[in-house]
């Protein structure tokens, strides 16, 4: 566990994933205790995993608070609550999608949605696979407290950010971001386009940055990587970034009605492994459908078009 700045500890689990690593953070609360803000993955010995971390505290912890639905954030909520007692918080929207994902979750209506955008089904099986994996890994809370944005958790400012996930909140005080993975360094959070997700998260994204740009924090502690020193220089990089790659997704379009997979191997080259292509297919598809919006490309059935 280490001292981000006062009254502000992180913790860092492992991940087998792409991004091998997720923070998580630990607040000073008004009482004296602890706010935990994220979770990681579940654990199979959530006891193992969490009572080190717990007991080299030096106050309880209080509340636990969800940033996100993604698995290696709402993953161990449920473990973290039965250890501690300590009611969970989430944004009612994030909650709802939580449910729609994880709870109601449907692998072949999954499966046919990412051939119907042109994965091959040797991908489609390994993404299967993979995804039954997280789903044993989400040990989301049922009956969490809900957060609307605006709502203050012990001085901080609930907010809003929509983009990398539907419902992603954050929290704000002061000059310091508790971030989740709305802004990272290093690499930018992916953007994709999911079933039953919000039409077209890439625009909301581009509004996210808008308010990146004024809160203007002095620094956003992120889910992963390192911190985020002047998050709204951050958020002019990465909306750099994806006008870039809107540009080169136009470029990969004809009148020959390509997949968002198809456009994919243009944007993302290279062999990448099933779950990977699967990220690199969603965030296609987003970029597919903003410009969509825009009047700059066209759907000809489940494929694209240039405008």
């Amino acid at each position: 566990m280490v001292d981000v700045e006062k009254d502000v500890r992180r913790v860092t689990f492992s991940l087998p994933f792409g991004i091998d690593h997720v923070h998580c953070y630990f607040l000073r609360s008004s009482s004296g205790a602890w706010t935990l803000v994220d979770t990681g993955l579940g654990s199979r010995t959530p006891e193992e995993r969490w009572r080190p971390v717990l007991d080299a505290l030096d106050a309880p912890v209080e509340r636990v608070v969800v940033t996100h639905m993604h698995p290696d954030h709402v993953g161990g909520a449920r473990d973290v609550a039965e250890l501690t007692g300590a009611p969970v918080l989430q944004g009612r929207e994030d909650h709802a999608q939580c449910l729609r994902a994880w709870a109601g979750r449907d692998g072949e209506r999954f499966a046919a949605y990412w051939r119907g955008h042109g994965i091959p089904e040797s991908h489609v099986e390994g993404i299967a696979h993979e995804s039954e994996r997280l789903v044993a890994a989400v040990h989301y809370v049922e009956r969490p407290e809900l957060l609307e944005p605006g709502d203050e958790v012990d001085g901080w400012r609930v907010e809003l950010l929509r983009g990398h996930a539907d419902g992603h909140i954050v929290l704000h005080r002061g000059d310091v971001l508790i971030a989740g993975d709305v802004v990272l360094n290093g690499i930018t959070p992916q953007i994709g386009l999911y079933p039953q997700s919000r039409p077209d998260p890439l625009a909301d994204y581009f509004t996210t940055l808008d308010r990146l740009e004024e809160l203007a924090p002095r620094v956003a502690y992120a889910g992963h990587g390192t911190p985020v020193v002047d998050p709204a220089a951050r958020a002019r990089e990465i909306r750099a970034h994806h006008v870039e790659r809107l540009a080169a997704t136009v470029a990969a379009l004809d009148e020959t009605p390509r997949s968002a997979y198809d456009v994919s191997l243009s944007l993302f080259p290279g062999e990448l492994q099933p779950t990977l292509r699967r990220f690199a297919t969603a965030e296609s598809l987003a970029h597919l459908e903003h410009l969509v919006g825009r009047g700059e490309a066209r759907r000809s059935g489940s494929a694209y078009v240039a405008a």
